[in-house]
C-alpha cells in the first residue's frame, strides 16, 4: 500500500533527475573555462592560455555535430556541442582582444592571406570566424555528399572522439615550450582532469566502444601530464628576468 501510495512521487522524481544529469552533460564541460577566463580578463594577460585549445574543441564539437547527421545520438551531447562551440568563440574573442591592446605596431595578420605562418595568429577575432564557418562549410559539404557511407559515418566520429581526446596537447606544448605554467588556471586543469576521470570510468563500466575509452584514457594522462609540469616548474628557482615582467602578469590559481 505504501509503495502503491509512493508511485505518484517517483515518476517526476525520476524525471527531474533526467533533466539535472541532461543539464549537467550540456553545461558541465565549458565549467572549467570559466575560471580561466576570469583570470583573463582580470589580469588582461592571455599568454599563460594556449588559444590552440579552442581550436582543438572548436573542431572536435563542429565534427560531432556533422556526425550527429549520420548517426544520431543523445540530444543532451548534441546540445553540448553547440554550448561547447559559443563557449571557445567566447574564450576567443577575450583573448584576441586582450593580445591585440598589449600588441602595439604590429603588422596586421588576417586569415584571407592563408599564411600558414600565421594560422591561428591573427589579429582580429572576425578571422577566427571566417576560418571556423570555412571549416564548417567544407567539412559540410564533404559529409552531405558522403552521408551514405557507414565507414565515412563511422570514421567521422572517431575523428571528432580522436580530436577531443588531444584537448590538452596544445597547452601541454605550450607549457613545455615556456618552461612554466605562468598564467594557466590549475583550476581549469583539475576540472578537466576530474571529468575526464568520471568520462572515462563511465565508458570503462558501461562497456562503451573501445575508441572511446582509449581516448579517454589519453585525456586523463595528458590531463595529469599538465598538473605535473605545473608542480615542477612551480618548485623550480625563479631565475632573473632581463627585462620588467608584464605588470599584469600573475600566476593563475
Amino acid at each position: 500500500m505504501d509503495a502503491e501510495g509512493l508511485g505518484w512521487l517517483w515518476v517526476p522524481l525520476h524525471q527531474l533527475v533526467s533533466w539535472g544529469a541532461a543539464g549537467a552533460m550540456v553545461f558541465g564541460g565549458v565549467v572549467p573555462y570559466i575560471p580561466q577566463y576570469r583570470d583573463i580578463r582580470r589580469t588582461q594577460n592571455a599568454e599563460g592560455f594556449s588559444t590552440y585549445v579552442c581550436l582543438v574543441l572548436l573542431l572536435a564539437n563542429i565534427l560531432r555535430i556533422l556526425f550527429w547527421f549520420g548517426r544520431r545520438f543523445e540530444a543532451p551531447l548534441l546540445w553540448q556541442s553547440v554550448v561547447m562551440i559559443l563557449a571557445m568563440l567566447l574564450m576567443l574573442k577575450l583573448c584576441t582582444e586582450v593580445r591585440a591592446a598589449s600588441e602595439l605596431n604590429v603588422k596586421r595578420r588576417v586569415f584571407a592571406d592563408f599564411n600558414p605562418q600565421h594560422f591561428w595568429h591573427w589579429n582580429s577575432f572576425g578571422d577566427y570566424v571566417q576560418c571556423v564557418l570555412a571549416f564548417t562549410g567544407v567539412a559540410g559539404c564533404v559529409t552531405y555528399l558522403s552521408i551514405d557511407s557507414a565507414l565515412f559515418v563511422e570514421s567521422l566520429g572517431f575523428l571528432a572522439v580522436l580530436t577531443e581526446a588531444m584537448l590538452g596537447m596544445p597547452q601541454l606544448c605550450r607549457n613545455h615550450r615556456h618552461q612554466s605554467t605562468e598564467g594557466m588556471s590549475i583550476k581549469m586543469v583539475l576540472m578537466w582532469t576530474s571529468g575526464d576521470t568520471f568520462k572515462t570510468a563511465y565508458f570503462l563500466l558501461n562497456g562503451a566502444p573501445l575508441q572511446f575509452s582509449v581516448c579517454g584514457l589519453l585525456q586523463v594522462l595528458v590531463d595529469l601530464a599538465i598538473l605535473g609540469q605545473a608542480y615542477v616548474f612551480t618548485r623550480r628557482p625563479l631565475k632573473p628576468a632581463p627585462h620588467a615582467a608584464h605588470p599584469a602578469s600573475a600566476k593563475a590559481l
